[in-house]
């Protein structure tokens, strides 16, 4: 049960995949949540909680000032991706979005806002394997650019009016994932699966990413970037551990590049055919597809006590989730 004197923590964005894990650990830890959510969605998992909700959505300025008013920390996770939105829709969620969230903070009583980026806006520079806070990329796409131009919004909060970090998880794995962690299982689990992609990526837990949610929330020094990031994996190595930990069927064709290459100008001759962005694969997507696209959380590491756990640690749980409510 919440005390009188437990913390408020807001978190825009509470219904989707990360804030419904970040409130349900919220409640747990004994905070008292505000979570925003528009009429239409599915509070799924958090149906019943004790979360105190706010009915609107990014644009509703009313609801918003509500919702942050007298919150020690603001949660902003609220984003969408071009799987669901074309890239007009992308830029006014996520820019304009958090902006009207900063204007909020601005205007009422409201203690530190963490806002949740993405690793995209990074990418290793040169020769580098890794890459860090500092290896700022060229943004590829609209949403990449949107959360590029949110971080700056962020950042100009930092420096003039209030308290923000702005922490960047990587590729995030864990129950309740529809996209991402089922597309990763299905390569090591079912035998009509059979190729895996070239390329590599940081995959990290859920449960880990809200851990660093919280550090930088407690720890985090404003105007700061924390990358949250995991094992660096190819995806050959990330299938091999799955199917090997669970007893799978590991994928062992491996896609071409060129194959992938040669698949982005042809989606985006049928999106200009269409007249509309069809699917969110280009040729610089196709291409960054390819890539290993590695990254070190040692500054979250050594300044907010961050740590991570390899992927069979959270193979159990997504499991259950997996064969419960996927297959």
């Amino acid at each position: 049960m919440t005390g009188t004197n437990a913390k408020t923590a807001a978190v825009t964005g509470a219904t989707g995949f990360l804030g419904t894990h970040l409130c349900k650990r919220l409640l747990e830890d004994g905070w008292a949540v505000r979570g925003l959510s528009r009429p239409t969605s599915d509070r799924g998992d958090l149906e019943g909680e004790a979360i105190d909700w706010y009915v609107g959505d990014l644009f509703d300025d009313e609801t918003l000032r509500s919702l942050v008013d007298g919150a020690d920390v603001v949660f902003h996770l609220a984003g969408i991706g071009l799987w669901s939105a074309g890239p007009e829709t992308v830029e006014r969620v996520n820019v304009d979005g958090t902006e009207r969230v900063l204007e909020a903070c601005r205007d009422c009583e409201t203690g530190r806002l963490v806002f949740t980026s993405t690793s995209g806006t990074r990418r290793p520079s040169g020769d580098a394997e890794f890459a860090d806070e500092t290896d700022v990329a060229e943004p590829i796409g609209a949403y990449q650019s949107s959360k590029a131009q949110a971080e700056d919004l962020v950042d100009q909060y930092a420096e003039t009016d209030g308290d923000a970090v702005t922490v960047h998880p990587t590729s995030i794995f864990g129950p309740g994932d529809g996209e991402f962690t089922v597309q990763l299982l299905s390569m090591g689990l079912e035998p009509t699966m059979p190729a895996y992609l070239p390329g590599g990526l940081s995959i990290v837990g859920v449960s880990d990413v809200v851990d660093g949610l919280l550090l930088a929330a407690e720890r985090g020094e404003t105007g700061e970037h924390y990358i949250l990031g995991g094992e660096n994996l190819t995806y050959n190595q990330a299938v091999s551990r799955i199917a090997h930990t669970v007893d799978g069927s590991p994928a062992r064709i491996r896609v071409p590049a060129t194959a992938i290459h040669a698949a982005g100008p042809v989606a985006e001759a049928a999106s200009a055919v269409a007249g509309v962005r069809m699917f969110p694969f280009d040729r610089q997507m196709a291409q960054l597809a390819t890539q290993r696209l590695f990254y070190t959380s040692r500054k979250a590491e050594s300044q907010l006590g961050y740590e991570y756990q390899p992927i069979e640690a959270h193979l159990p749980e997504t499991m259950e989730w997996y064969r419960e409510d996927v297959r």
